[in-house]
């Protein structure tokens, strides 16, 4: 194991900053390590980052599987009402979207079956536009239909490490039951 150096640090926040995805350690070990054949403590050198940032305006955030900057929570909002805010995604979108992330690899119809309600190709064209989710295979089942997943920038847009960070499907039912909606998860709230 080597030492983290200022020089280490900066090469580090130059990959995080240059990255258009999250920064795995692997690529991390790589930057840091191969050169001089060094056995690199990513987790060391994560931590070390994280600290240079706390309390700054931008952090580093787990995602994908690796690290990224990003904006400090705390300021997204002031940042999104100067910058342009993105318009938000419909009702329906984030619910097809709830539906493949929770039961993925999943099929239109499962989507409509899970919702209980019809699912526009329009919605699907705009996930797929933004990256949300993509083609997963085809189903084992007559017709062989396309199966769905999320992609690695549904994880970055909601600051997720992996779908493990995702909540399952009995605690969300659960708290439905608790709020008084719908008794199934994936069932549409009715309010």
């Amino acid at each position: 194991m080597h030492d983290v150096s200022d020089e280490d640090l900066r090469l580090v926040e130059a990959l995080l900053l240059a990255s258009p995805e999250p920064v795995t350690p692997a690529q991390v070990q790589r930057a840091l390590g191969d050169e001089l054949g060094l056995l690199v403590d990513v987790p060391a050198v994560i931590a070390a980052m994280a600290a240079r940032y706390r309390g700054r305006g931008i952090e580093v955030a787990a995602a994908g599987g690796g690290w990224r900057l990003r904006t400090a929570p705390d300021l997204a909002q002031r940042l999104a009402g100067l910058l342009g805010r993105e318009r938000p995604l419909p009702r329906a979108a984030l619910e097809v979207l709830a539906a493949i992330a929770l039961h993925q690899p999943v099929t239109r119809a499962e989507v409509v079956e899970l919702r209980q309600a019809a699912v526009a190709q329009a919605t699907f064209d705009l996930l797929v536009d933004l990256g949300l989710i993509a083609p997963a295979g085809q189903a084992d089942s007559p017709g062989r239909p396309q199966l769905w997943r999320t992609t690695t920038v549904f994880l970055e847009h909601f600051g997720l490490r992996s779908l493990a960070d995702l909540p399952r499907a009995d605690h969300l039912a659960a708290f439905a039951r608790a709020q008084g909606r719908g008794g199934e998860a994936g069932e549409p709230s009715a309010g």
